[in-house]
């Protein structure tokens, strides 16, 4: 059976269409629960965002776990990291986040976490697909498992703070948070304020349709307008369920994953701790890659995607990865991405060097990339990729750009995209080069 339940970021589709139903959810809780259900008073963490359709997933999920005999506890509106750090820490079975990550509201999604509050096991996973091929049966009435609800926002505020020195303040500091209205609105400007720092607080005033919307890391240009109208130090735009954030800088420039690695990686070498090599993906700017070089560190980059960083960490033993989208691991700290403490181990690092962000981000020099998308229709990525017109074209800029750019094409995982990406220290010699191959691909594709 194929993986269609399962994946680093889980079940995901538009509400209501595909698998995202409230009858498959019931199915999918009952599944794990099968699974789970084995050990003598398991139990089940279920946290979620802050979109309308999580009340009626949320309800799903706990109907078809209790029906297996799991006893739950819900969490309501909680980041996804700190579900799997809950999970963890309280000895359950499992976690589940109902969360569409950055996606707008009408989205929604499941993440699961194991008791270490890591991806589930291949062989687990593979179990509750084979349970989801079984008529659901209730547990006798006797064996029906409990739910109960927990405020554990306190618990996890304390553990964000824990992950930097307990002698480091942001007293005078000024920062804006943007919870882009999603499950870290009753949490990330609390972290930042019992830092000591002055909070101003945007995208907290989540309704169950405007979480992502104009507001939080994929739309930085709120908190932009927000920093220099407040005239703050900077600005942190989380996501809608808190793994990835983008940072501001006092006069609006946007700090991307890319330089915010860079910060926590430099600041990891001076306190000799940095352990092994910095993971980045295809995607991550070569500005980064060139500047930790410089340091004497290697970078190594992975397919993009998350989870693939997660995989690599996890293979040889390393604590730091991210994308440019600003997902960023600190296995050091944490078992999954997480935005805020991602912020707090750059703010740490402004504290101790007594350094703004722009100057933290002096020493990394982001070189000029430009992405296009050529729409494919029916036709097969890799045998345009594979053709000689483009294989040519690919060559060409390589050779003109030598060691100081790089080509990157690759087909998109969710549409008939070919995407076509050129980075160089040239930004004019970027765009024509980037052009040009892109023409190239689309005469390819209309060709036939």
């Amino acid at each position: 059976m194929s993986r269609k339940y399962f994946g680093t970021d889980g079940v995901r589709g538009r509400f209501g269409e595909g698998p995202i139903t409230p009858e498959f959810v019931l199915k999918l809780g009952w599944a794990v629960g099968r699974v789970l259900g084995t050990e003598a008073k398991s139990r089940v963490l279920i946290g979620k965002d802050t979109r309308i359709s999580g009340y009626l997933l949320e309800s799903a999920l706990e109907a078809g776990l209790t029906a297996a005999g799991v006893n739950i506890t819900l969490l309501g509106p909680m980041p996804t990291p700190s579900v799997a750090y809950l999970t963890r820490t309280l000895h359950a079975q499992a976690g589940v986040v109902i969360s569409a990550s950055h996606n707008p509201y009408q989205d929604n999604g499941i993440k699961f976490f194991s008791a270490e509050g890591l991806k589930l096991p291949d062989e687990l996973e593979t179990a509750i697909e084979a349970e989801m091929e079984k008529p659901l049966l209730t547990v006798d009435s006797s064996d029906l498992g409990r739910a109960e609800k927990m405020a554990a926002e306190g618990r996890y505020i304390e553990f964000c703070k824990s992950t930097i020195p307990l002698k480091t303040r942001f007293k005078g500091m000024k920062i804006v948070v943007d919870c882009a209205n999603g499950a870290t609105y009753n949490i990330a400007p609390y972290v930042f304020d019992e830092m000591g720092a002055d909070v101003i607080a945007i995208g907290n005033q989540p309704n169950g349709f405007n979480i992502n919307d104009g507001v939080g890391s994929t739309y930085p240009e709120h908190l932009k307008q927000a920093v220099l109208e407040h005239k703050a130090d900077l600005g942190i735009a989380l996501d809608g369920d808190g793994d990835r954030l983008i940072m501001v800088d006092d006069q609006g420039n946007e700090v991307d994953g890319d330089e915010i690695l860079y910060i926590i990686a430099c600041s990891r070498m001076r306190h000799g701790v940095l352990k092994g090599a910095v993971v980045g993906t295809l995607m991550s700017n070569l500005g980064l890659e060139h500047a930790l070089r410089d340091h004497g560190v290697v970078f190594e980059r992975t397919q993009v995607g998350d989870r693939y960083i997660m995989e690599r960490l996890t293979e040889k033993g390393w604590v730091l990865g991210g994308e440019q989208s600003g997902h960023i691991i600190c296995l050091d700290r944490t078992t999954t991405g997480d935005g805020i403490i991602a912020a707090l181990q750059v703010l740490e690092e402004m504290y101790a060097t007594n350094s703004t962000l722009r100057e933290l981000c002096a020493g990394m020099s982001k070189y000029p990339q430009k992405l296009t998308n050529v729409h494919l229709g029916s036709r097969n990525p890799q045998e345009i990729m594979d053709s000689e017109q483009v294989r040519r074209s690919v060559r060409e800029a390589e050779v003109e750009m030598g060691s100081s750019g790089r080509v990157l094409l690759r087909p998109s995982g969710t549409e008939p995209l070919i995407r076509v990406m050129v980075e160089g220290n040239d930004g004019t010699m970027v765009d024509d080069l980037s052009d040009h191959i892109a023409t190239t691909v689309k005469e390819l594709v209309t060709s036939e």
